[in-house]
């Protein structure tokens, strides 16, 4: 498959199944031996994928993840997403604080036969932490 296309099937994940909770779309994008790498993600398969996108989507229903910088090569597909959504499931075993969230995320998926099959993300989950108040917000520098 070309870089377009896979740039377009990692657009219609985070579209369609992580924004919109179309977790059809998984079972089309993610091959059966898929392999999730991110740290406190871990899993194999589609049903990691689902796991991952429904848990975000438990805690902010009204997640939406956008595509701000794309960069691909023949098998690999570079993101810089940012996600937005609000508090209203509860985060970490806490109940839902209603604040709004904006968080970058790095994301590295590689393909193979036109399938996701390894997936690679750094979510700044330390400042959606600080965000809905679980982690104290440091005071700036020098004050």
């Amino acid at each position: 498959m070309s870089s377009e296309s896979n740039i377009e099937s990692v657009r219609r994940l985070l579209a369609e199944a992580f924004s919109k909770g179309d977790y059809a779309v998984i079972d089309e994008i993610v091959a059966a031996d898929f392999v999730e790498h991110q740290n406190g993600a871990q899993g194999s398969g589609p049903e990691a994928v689902r796991r991952i996108a429904s848990g975000l989507r438990a805690s902010f229903p009204d997640l939406r993840l956008e595509i701000e910088d794309v960069v691909a090569t023949e098998d690999e597909v570079w993101t810089r997403v940012r996600g937005r959504g609000t508090d209203t499931g509860g985060v970490a075993g806490r109940p839902p604080t209603g604040q709004r969230i904006e968080v970058d995320v790095i994301d590295i998926v590689r393909f193979k036969d036109g399938k996701m099959v390894e997936h690679w993300g750094v979510a700044d989950r330390l400042g959606m932490l600080q965000q809905v108040g679980v982690v104290p917000t440091p005071p700036p520098r020098g004050a």
